[in-house]
C-alpha cells in the first residue's frame, strides 16, 4: 500500500500553518502548554495536529496519560521544519537587504534596567530611527545576558545593551556609558548608623552581601572578594529590594538609589574606597546577517551617546 505524503509540492500555505502549530506544540512541551502561545484551544490544536499527521501519513507524536512525546518520525520532521523556517527567514532577509529602504524588524535587547539618563538617550535613538526609517518595526525587550549573546550570534537580534566585562568570540563590544557603583545598606541594616571609620574590613566580611551573579571588571571582582557573598541578584531593581530588606549589603549605582538616599532610607558605605565602574556596552555580531540595520543602529547610537565606538 502506498503511504506517501499527500502534502502537495510546492507546500501550500495551509501546510505551513500546520507546521507552525507543530513547532509550537513541540517547543512548549505539549498541547495544553501551547494553548496560550498559539491563542487557540487544546481541542483545536489536536484537530490541526491530526490533520497534519493525516496529510503527512506519519505519526508525529504520542499524547495521552503518559504525557506528550515525539515519535522518531516526529523528531525528524521537527528538525526539517526548523531548517525550512530558517531558510524562509533567510530568503526574507536577503530580499529585504536588496532594497534601499530598510524594512522588517529591528531588534534591540537590554540586560539591565536603564537609568533615566540612558533611557532618555535611548528614546532619542528610537525617535531618530522612527523618523528616518518608518518601515522598520522596532522590537525593544529585556533578556538575560546569555540569551542576548545567543540571539546576536544567531542573528535573532541586531543590538544588545549589557556590560562587556566577559567578552565572547564573534561579538564586538563598544562602551556607551560608565557609572560608578557603591556599596550600600538600608536604614534597617546594622551599618546604617555607624560612621565609615568604625566599619572594618572584618565587619564587611561578616555580614551577608549580594553578588551580581555575573563576572564584573577586575576592580569590581576585587571589591566583591572583600564581602561575605550570601545571595545573588543581577538586576538593579531586584538587588535594591534585597538591600532595602535590611538583610544584605550590595553594590548599586547612585542614580538608581538617589531617591532613597535623599529620603534617608539608604546610605553609601565608604564611597571613596568601596566602588567600581559599571560599564554599559553596545554589543553587535562581528559579521551580522543584516549588516545595514546594525550599521544604522551603531551610527545613531554613536550620534546620540556621543561616543567613538570603534576606539575600544
Amino acid at each position: 500500500m502506498n503511504k506517501s505524503s499527500i502534502i502537495p509540492k510546492p507546500i501550500a500555505e495551509y501546510d505551513l500553518r500546520l507546521l507552525r502549530i507543530f513547532v509550537s506544540v513541540v517547543e512548549n512541551g505539549g498541547f495544553s502548554a501551547a494553548e496560550s502561545a498559539l491563542g487557540i484551544t487544546r481541542s483545536t490544536i489536536s484537530i490541526h495536529m491530526s490533520n497534519l499527521e493525516e496529510r503527512m501519513k506519519l505519526k508525529l507524536c504520542l499524547r495521552g496519560r503518559g504525557g506528550f512525546a515525539l515519535t522518531e518520525d516526529g523528531h525528524t520532521v521537527y528538525r526539517a521544519v526548523i531548517n525550512l523556517f530558517d531558510s524562509l527567514n533567510d530568503f526574507s532577509l536577503l530580499v529585504g537587504s536588496l532594497s534601499n529602504e530598510l524594512s522588517g524588524e529591528l531588534v534591540i535587547l537590554c540586560a539591565d534596567q536603564l537609568n533615566q539618563t540612558t533611557q532618555r538617550k535611548l528614546s532619542d535613538v528610537i525617535n531618530i530611527i522612527h523618523q528616518d526609517s518608518p518601515n522598520l518595526h522596532l522590537v525593544l525587550d529585556s533578556e538575560p545576558i546569555a540569551n542576548i549573546e545567543k540571539s546576536l550570534l544567531k542573528d535573532k537580534a541586531h543590538i544588545g545593551l549589557f556590560p562587556g566585562y566577559q567578552q565572547i568570540e564573534g561579538l564586538a563590544y563598544q562602551p556607551i556609558t560608565s557609572e560608578a557603583v557603591y556599596l550600600c545598606c538600608s536604614k534597617d541594616h546594622p551599618f546604617f548608623n555607624k560612621v565609615d571609620t568604625v566599619i572594618s574590613a572584618d565587619d564587611l566580611a561578616e555580614v551577608p552581601a549580594i553578588h551580581p551573579g555575573v563576572d564584573v571588571e577586575p576592580s569590581g571582582s576585587e571589591q566583591l572578594r572583600k564581602l561575605n557573598l550570601m545571595a545573588k541578584s543581577y538586576q538593579f531593581d531586584t538587588r535594591k529590594a534585597m538591600i532595602m530588606s535590611g538583610s544584605y549589603i550590595g553594590f548599586m549605582p547612585q542614580s538608581y538609589i538617589q531617591q532613597e538616599l535623599n529620603q534617608g532610607e539608604m546610605r553609601i558605605i565608604r564611597p571613596s574606597e568601596l566602588t567600581y565602574q559599571f560599564n554599559l556596552s553596545l554589543v553587535t555580531k562581528k559579521t551580522p546577517r543584516e549588516a545595514n540595520k546594525v550599521a544604522l543602529l551603531t551610527e545613531v547610537f554613536n550620534r546620540v551617546f556621543n561616543r567613538v565606538f570603534n576606539k575600544i
